[in-house]
């Protein structure tokens, strides 16, 4: 029964996604085992990882190398890093921590990428997850082989890389390809007994669609740092403040009940390397505090949705300070 049963859930996804009805009155979903977990997020919790039939840039694609089976916890992080990776082009590595980044860097190479995202935050790497978009060299292996690391996930690995890297004897080695297309392009979140559904959120931004609401435009080494702060605070936890520079984070404010308080904690973080940084927000700015404690620490350029109805107040402080401000029109919660 429950192989017809997963036989008929894929005609009906495919007859419902030729008459292009997006959310049917009924859906029922179908997923691969691809392994038992020796327990979930916590060790008094039973669990086991699953697949879609088709999925392609998944962490259930990727093939594991070296090291112990994936824990719950592993899976979830991996997922999160994996999220985030897919919003650049260039050699880029991202660390995460709880399903939060902790440090993504983007460089000319997979070393210098390495290099930003481990200055990022030497401490919340520890016991982290981390993604490549490029081979992992023999210099990169040699510095994360220095760390405590629960998985390193690369789309290929240099062979003395891959030697360097398994003398540890747990870490989790994974290869998966990059370039594949995520398949399923819906979201499911389950609740007590029911589920959310909703598009993944892809939106993405290009520097012709900033609007600059300030005195002082935004320099094009600026655009280029807001953007990419952008596209890391679009996969933080809301309330979520990402503050950097130079292709690299230096300060990440995730998960707080007010965005003050998630400026306070990037900023805090980020320290005397804020000066001449930029900062990101997932969503708009309702008092001009956050702007006003991002000028204490140095911040040149800002950029956040807009659509405050006290957006004015955000404006005015900017303007007070000599910071460029852009909006976005586009919102980035993630709960």
């Amino acid at each position: 029964f429950r192989h017809t049963s997963a036989y008929d859930t894929l005609i009906a996804e495919y007859l419902t996604s030729k008459v292009k009805e997006e959310f049917p009155e009924s859906i029922t979903v179908t997923y691969e085992k691809v392994q038992d977990l020796r327990y979930g997020e916590n060790p008094h919790q039973k669990a086991g990882f699953y697949k879609s039939s088709f999925a392609g840039y998944s962490i259930g694609n990727a093939v594991q190398l070296h090291g112990k089976e994936l824990s719950y916890n592993n899976i979830q992080d991996a997922n999160a890093a994996l999220e985030i990776l897919k919003e650049f082009t260039k050699p880029t590595v991202v660390a995460v921590k709880h399903m939060n980044p902790c440090g993504v860097g983007s460089g000319e190479n997979i070393d210098e990428a390495w290099n930003r995202a481990y200055e990022a935050d030497k401490i919340s790497i520890f016991g982290g997850i981390v993604a490549a978009n490029s081979v992992i060299t023999k210099e990169v292996a040699e510095k994360l082989s220095a760390l405590f690391l629960e998985i390193v996930i690369a789309p290929g690995y240099e062979k003395e890389a891959l030697e360097i890297i398994t003398q540890k004897k747990n870490i989790r080695v994974m290869k998966l390809e990059l370039n594949s297309n995520i398949v399923n392009k819906k979201k499911i979140t389950s609740v007590m007994d029911g589920a959310l559904i909703q598009e993944f959120d892809e939106k993405n931004i290009s520097k012709d669609e900033l609007v600059c609401v300030t005195d002082r435009k935004p320099t094009e080494d600026e655009i280029e740092d807001l953007i990419f702060n952008w596209n890391v605070v679009k996969h933080v936890k809301s309330n979520a403040i990402v503050v950097g520079k130079n292709n690299q984070t230096i300060g990440v404010g995730a998960g707080q009940m007010n965005r003050v308080g998630a400026a306070k904690i990037a900023l805090e973080q980020g320290g005397k390397k804020c000066n001449g940084a930029v900062m990101a927000s997932d969503a708009f700015f309702p008092m001009a505090d956050t702007v006003e404690m991002a000028a204490k620490f140095g911040i040149k350029a800002i950029i956040q949705p807009g659509g405050s109805i006290k957006d004015s107040l955000s404006i005015e402080e900017c303007n007070k300070h000599g910071i460029a401000m852009v909006f976005t029109g586009v919102r980035h919660f993630k709960h």
